[in-house]
Order: C-alpha cells, then structure tokens, then sequence
C-alpha cells in the first residue's frame, strides 16, 4: 500500500505498476514486429537470443538463459525446426544453430524490433532514466 498522500509507493504498488508497463511494452512490440512478421513471440524470443549468442547455444543454456524450462523450449524448437529457422544437434548435449532462413528471419525483423523498442519503451525515458533502469534490471 502507498503511504499516506500517495508520494512513495509501497511495494506492492511497485510490483503492480511494473507489471503493467512490462505487459503494455510487451504487447505492443510483440504486435509491432513479431506478428508483423508472421512469428510468435517465443520465435522471436529464441531467434534473437541466438542471433545474439553468435548464432548457436546449447539448449539447456538457451533454455536457462530465458527462464523457460527444457520442456518449454523443446517443443518450441521441435516447431522451430519444422519451419526450417532452427537446427538442432546433439553431441554431448544438445546444440542449438540458426539455419540461413533463421539468420534471414531474425535480420529482417531485427530493425523493426529495435524501433519499436525505442518507440514504447526507450524512447520514452531519459538517457540517465535508462541508465537507472539497466542497473536496477541488472540487479534484479
């Protein structure tokens, strides 16, 4: 609960006010260039986690590095795979790479997700508001 007059919010009103803006920013980027580009948000998620990562990661280090669990993410990449974005294969684990069309897709939606980021997210907040959140996410 806020404090009386409202000035300093309790940490259930933190939590919840975070929640909102997560899932507005969430939705409207996802609506801006995941569907746009006929992916779900899991594609999404997946193909810039390993665009990010060089272009292959483990799947148990995929699946940690998203918060998902390996049931999650396996039969994400099984559909993944079908549509020829992702190859999987296993030596001593399992390894997880982009295909040419999985490096194609992710490029092609790459500039469209970075503006829609800056358009509902970073472009709303100062360069030392942004800064502050990055330390503080960073923490988290």
């Amino acid at each position: 609960m806020s404090t009386s007059g409202g000035a300093t919010p309790g940490p259930v009103d933190l939590w919840s006010a975070f929640k909102r803006a997560h899932e507005a920013v969430r939705a409207r980027v996802i609506a801006d260039t995941a569907d746009a580009a006929g992916l779900s948000e899991p594609d999404l998620t997946i193909l810039v986690s390993l665009s990010k990562a060089g272009g292959s990661l483990r799947q148990s280090e995929l699946a940690a590095s998203l918060g998902w669990d390996r049931t999650r993410v396996s039969h994400q990449l099984t559909r993944m795979s079908k549509r020829d974005l992702i190859a999987r294969e296993r030596s001593g684990g399992v390894t997880v790479t982009l295909t040419e069309t999985g490096h194609r897709t992710v490029a092609a939606v790459h500039p469209g997700l970075e503006a829609a980021v800056r358009r509902h997210f970073t472009g709303k907040l100062t360069a030392q508001e942004t800064e502050t959140l990055d330390a503080l996410l960073r923490r988290l």
